[in-house]
């Protein structure tokens, strides 16, 4: 079937979303400025002729059965693109490396496709660019930092793909300072978890409220799919406010780091399936916008902070799988978890679990020590001290001589070397 070219030659505006239409994608005419035909079954190639729409603006072929490679033209044929949106197709072969300098390109989103090689380094020159989204491809690449300084980048999904290696250190002041939404799960991620990183996510700090808004523009609001509580949810609009981050699947080892704690707009942390040793964080407590946290399947040790009860509006929580003991906090939100958010962590003890907590014995008093103290190995003790008491030094000297090494190692395990010693000089000197 021949590509159909539509011959309104005024036509600018064209919406044919959410249709059953079939057969080759057409093209409208080169002054169109918006064309989606989203949610149809088209097959084949883009055409050639799609590099003729250089006043286009809006380009949404989303969720067709597109195939074949993406035209090289694609990253320079208008200036006015804005938003590129590709996913949930099958088109295979690399992203092009044809981005050209001033373009406008605010989303550009590749979602569910299987492109690989690597990130085009020529997306450098998408400042404007506010939304990534090459998740579900075979992206065989190294964690691109030459990303942070893009200034208004706010979402960045790397998930399922075949991205490797450590993160590293920023190189720039003010690393994804605008960053909200990031994901780079399912992917061979190694090395401590990105601490620099953590410190300059500026938006995931502030926790004042805001204004509700949504990404996008007049014409295309922005959608992105987000786990949530461990389910992949597409959100169709994409709030402002809105801030997750999704490290899990990987291979990240090392401690989990405190400064976590200050990306207080958290709505999601989840860190779960690799590596990670150390304790939970105590500042996890200060963490008073997250509403799901997954630290399963890792290697942490300790107890569960009391400061998570904190945390009112936690509806999801998940550390089973790692080698956490001692009681499970209650009140509030612990209330309500079940099992499964504990399981496979066999030190862990009290509700819902069946496992009892069994109180620590509590030290012995100070009566108690003295009572140690009047019989060690059968010699008394207090007679000892009596004759100090009374001013017969001779009481101590006897008492002293007739120690055997058996009581004398007794009396300095119960006293300490330290006593013992003090009161070793009191007798030297009286004698």
């Amino acid at each position: 079937m021949a590509t159909v070219e539509l011959r309104w030659t005024n036509l600018q505006y064209l919406d044919l979303r959410n249709n059953s239409l079939q057969g080759k994608l057409p093209i409208p005419p080169p002054s169109t400025f918006y064309f989606s035909i989203s949610n149809n079954q088209l097959i084949g190639e883009i055409p050639p002729t799609i590099c003729s729409l250089s006043f286009l603006q809006i380009l949404d072929l989303s969720y067709n059965r597109l195939s074949g490679k993406i035209p090289q033209c694609i990253g320079n044929f208008s200036q006015r693109l804005s938003v590129l949106d590709l996913r949930k197709n099958k088109f295979d072969g690399i992203i092009p490396n044809t981005f050209s300098a001033r373009n406008v390109l605010r989303n550009l989103n590749l979602n569910g496709n299987q492109l690989e090689g690597p990130l085009p380094l020529s997306l450098l020159t998408c400042r404007e660019l506010e939304i990534l989204d090459v998740a579900k491809n075979k992206i065989h690449d190294t964690f691109p930092n030459w990303l942070e300084s893009h200034p208004k980048l706010q979402v960045l999904m790397l998930r399922s793909n075949k991205f490797h290696g450590g993160i590293g250190n920023p190189k720039t002041r003010f690393p994804f300072q605008n960053l909200r939404i990031m994901d780079l799960s399912n992917n061979q991620f190694s090395g401590l978890l990105p601490t620099k990183y953590f410190e300059h996510l500026t938006a995931m700090k502030n926790l004042q409220k805001q204004e509700l808004k949504y990404m996008g523009e007049q014409y295309c609001e922005d959608t992105v799919v987000v786990a949530i509580k461990g389910i992949e949810i597409e959100m169709a609009k994409i709030q402002t406010f809105f801030t997750t981050i999704d490290f899990s699947n990987n291979g990240f080892s090392g401690e989990i780091p405190n400064v976590i704690s200050k990306l207080k707009s958290l709505k999601g942390l989840n860190l779960s399936h690799n590596e990670l040793t150390g304790t939970i964080p105590d500042s996890f407590g200060d963490l008073s916008n997250l509403e799901w946290l997954d630290l399963s399947s890792n290697a942490l040790v300790g107890e569960i902070p009391e400061q998570l009860t904190n945390l009112t509006s936690l509806g999801k929580f998940n550390i089973s799988k790692n080698r956490l003991a001692g009681p499970i906090p209650t009140g509030k939100q612990f209330d309500t978890f079940e099992n499964n958010s504990y399981t496979g962590n066999v030190g862990l003890c009290g509700f819902p679990l069946s496992k009892t907590c069994v109180p620590h014995p509590s030290p012995p008093s100070s009566l108690q020590q003295e009572d140690d103290l009047d019989n060690v190995n059968g010699f008394d003790w207090k007679v000892v001290l009596m004759g100090y008491a009374s001013g017969l030094v001779i009481g101590i000297s006897m008492g002293y001589l007739v120690l055997s090494n058996e009581i004398l190692n007794g009396l300095m395990k119960v006293i300490g070397k330290t006593r013992w010693g003090k009161i070793m000089k009191i007798t030297h000197r009286a004698a």
